[in-house]
């Protein structure tokens, strides 16, 4: 593997290790969600260093912060790999991330400002503007997409008020990630209208109906899970 170039000459001498665990860790994340780094995968701290022409150090301090978010699993015998994934765990994600997401959906709508409420309209605006799948390969996302898709689910929530939620539910989102991406990779040829599930969550928002606007959003979950699992019927962690 080639060297990913990392520089920060403009920093100062004592910032630089922690600019390059950021960096290496950022890399290290992106590649996870997008199951370049698929599940069970071994992560070799020397091999990783030399990748991306960092010391032994900022890779070991990138990975362990990666295992503090639940990316990475790591074992005194067995060194650190990309944690696995499980039909279990993907209900357990879903069911908790519809308990905790729904509460700050729910927070958000009753302490929103119009400002919010313009900002949820305009995010979702955004995301309908984009395809969700490259044209000539519907097994991978169109990045634009997955990016404004982030923004969009993040500030539903953005208005709840508080930091400990969203820091849960943003862990969740990680994690949901994974399995959304191994599934389209493995087109399964099911089709949904992920746009007009979106929709029903900002129109229900929109008219500040709470209930309504949870319901939409755990239909969403649910939706995502059961082509999750048709789509990986033997989902394991080697």
């Amino acid at each position: 593997m080639s060297s990913i170039g990392l520089s920060f000459d403009d920093s100062p001498a004592d910032e630089r290790p922690r600019s390059l665990t950021s960096a290496v860790q950022g890399r290290l994340r992106a590649d996870i969600l997008s199951t370049r780094l698929p599940p069970g995968q071994k992560l070799h701290i020397a091999g990783l260093a030399k990748q991306f022409s960092v010391s032994l150090a900022a890779v070991r301090e990138a990975l362990s912060r990666l295992v503090a978010d639940g990316l990475v699993q790591a074992s005194d015998q067995r060194g650190f790999r990309v944690s696995p994934v499980s039909p279990a765990d993907l209900r357990d994600v879903t069911q908790t991330r519809i308990d905790i997401e729904g509460l700050a959906l729910r927070r958000s709508i009753e302490r929103g400002d119009a400002a919010w409420l313009a900002a949820v309209e305009r995010s979702f605006t955004a995301l309908c503007a984009v395809p969700y799948t490259y044209p000539d390969d519907p097994t991978h996302h169109y990045e634009e997409w997955v990016v404004r898709h982030r923004v969009f689910h993040r500030t539903l929530v953005n208005a709840c008020g508080s930091p400990w939620l969203l820091g849960f539910r943003d862990v969740l989102h990680e994690q949901s990630e994974r399995y959304r991406r191994l599934a389209i990779r493995r087109n399964n040829k099911k089709t949904r209208n992920v746009e007009a599930e979106h929709a029903a969550i900002v129109r229900a928002t929109l008219q500040r109906d709470a209930d309504a606007a949870v319901v939409a959003l755990s239909k969403h979950f649910m939706t995502t899970m059961r082509l999750v699992e048709l789509a990986t019927p033997s989902t394991s962690g080697t």
